[in-house]
C-alpha cells in the first residue's frame, strides 16, 4: 500500500493544524498519524490509495484558517500505520 511521511513547516502549531489533518485524512479513509515536532513543525505519516494521499498533501499545503505553510519536506515513509488516522501527542 502506498505511504508517505511529511514534515510541514510554517505556522502549523497552535492553530488547529493537527486536527485539520486528522479530519481530512479520516474523510479520505487513510491510515496513519499526525504529531507536533519539538522544532515547531508538524509530522504526518499516512498510507492508503495514492490518489487519496495526493489529496491529503494538497489539503496540507492549504492548511486550516490561521495557519500558513512555508515548506513540506518528504521523509522516508513509515510502515504498518494504524487505522483510523489519529493525532499523536
Amino acid at each position: 500500500m502506498p505511504a508517505m511521511r511529511l514534515r510541514v513547516r510554517g505556522r502549523v502549531q497552535g492553530v488547529g493544524f493537527r486536527w485539520f489533518v486528522r479530519v481530512q485524512a479520516r474523510r479520505l479513509g487513510l491510515s496513519g498519524w499526525v504529531a507536533n515536532a519539538p522544532d515547531g513543525s508538524v509530522e504526518i505519516a499516512a498510507s492508503g490509495d495514492q490518489s487519496k494521499l495526493d489529496d491529503l498533501r494538497r489539503a496540507v499545503a492549504r492548511g486550516p484558517d490561521g495557519a500558513w505553510v512555508d515548506a513540506i519536506d518528504q521523509l522516508p515513509p513509515v510502515e504498518d500505520l494504524a487505522f483510523p488516522f489519529s493525532v499523536k501527542r
